[in-house]
């Protein structure tokens, strides 16, 4: 009997030890099955993360662009004076922009690479990269004076890349409509009002061109005095007028003090040779030569508050137009 029971009770504690062995076994598999569900939801976190960091990644190149196009410039004072702050309150006031810079003319590109290690898109440069970038809506403004060959050679290059784009407008040269002659005839008065007065000529040295556009500067001419600014006057390097016939004009006039300025946007090349410098053929020279006392202002146009917003109406223009 008693071997019977002992028997029995091993029997039992046999089973029991099975029973207590496969529970543990099954809370064991339990365990890692949990594991293995946790890392692979943290393993689907993680790609999640990485889709929506790509996603605003994405939405980040794709932000849309305004590319100020300017001729340039080698003097680094005032490109940033007037270029850039140009550039500046294009991008204050249009801060969902990405405002980018580009030139049209490769000798200084090339110029400020070598000296400067500077490097500056070209136009084509600058477009290359857009597309590269995915940007899909664009607002080219240049920072020209107005419609003459570098304006059309811009609208050819812009005319390439433009099925690139889903949106793309180009803004309006400093000088286009009637209100546009009409606010800077104001803004370089404003600028100018020290000098204001019946024996001083204040006389702007603009570029010139052989384009059709020149006819710009005697608009420009008529918008000074329509408002009674009869004392300023627009002259022009490599076109009409001439300083010749600005020498005759201020002769003409009775004055005795001649202020110099360039009717640029940036005081470069031109302002500080051409206008100001020492040599005999410059502008300050020939007055000089004349008699008259000569100042110089080496002052670009960009440098004034009320030229900049001109051209950040002509941005607002462009941007207006994509709802048409």
């Amino acid at each position: 009997m008693k071997k019977t029971f002992k028997l029995t009770l091993a029997v039992l504690l046999v089973i029991a030890m099975a029973m207590i062995a496969g529970c543990s076994k099954t809370e064991t598999s339990q365990d890692v099955s949990s594991a293995a569900d946790e890392s692979a939801a943290s393993s689907e976190a993680s790609i999640g993360d990485e889709s929506e960091i790509k996603e605003t990644n994405d939405e980040a190149g794709a932000k849309p662009v305004i590319l100020t196009v300017s001729f340039g410039t080698s003097y680094n004072d005032s490109r940033e004076k007037t270029i850039g702050a140009i550039e500046e309150s294009i991008a204050a006031a249009y801060p969902d922009y990405e405002v980018r810079r580009a030139f049209t003319s490769q000798i200084i590109i090339d110029k400020l690479k070598e000296r400067d290690n500077i490097e500056i898109d070209n136009v084509e440069e600058a477009f290359e990269r857009l597309v590269s970038d995915g940007v899909k809506t664009l607002v080219v403004q240049p920072t020209h004076l107005m419609r003459g060959y570098e304006y059309n050679d811009l609208i050819d290059v812009v005319e390439d890349y433009r099925d690139n784009f889903d949106k793309l407008a180009i803004g309006e040269p400093l000088l286009t409509s009637d209100k546009d002659y009409s606010d800077l005839s104001q803004a370089v008065v404003d600028a100018t009002s020290e000098y204001n007065n019946d024996s001083t000529a204040v006389v702007f040295m603009g570029h010139g061109t052989e384009h059709e556009a020149n006819e710009a500067y005697a608009k420009f001419q008529e918008s000074l005095t329509a408002t009674g600014n009869n004392n300023y006057f627009i002259g022009t390097v490599e076109a009409t007028p001439s300083l010749e016939d600005m020498v005759n004009i201020v002769k003409d006039g009775g004055y005795t003090k001649v202020v110099l300025e360039p009717l640029m946007v940036v005081a470069g090349d031109h302002a500080n040779n051409d206008m100001a410098g020492d040599d005999d053929d410059s502008w300050k020279s020939v007055f000089e030569s004349e008699g008259f006392e000569v100042e110089c202002i080496l002052k670009g146009l960009g440098e004034i508050e009320d030229v900049r917003n001109i051209y950040v109406a002509h941005v607002n223009d462009a941007i207006n137009s994509f709802g048409e």
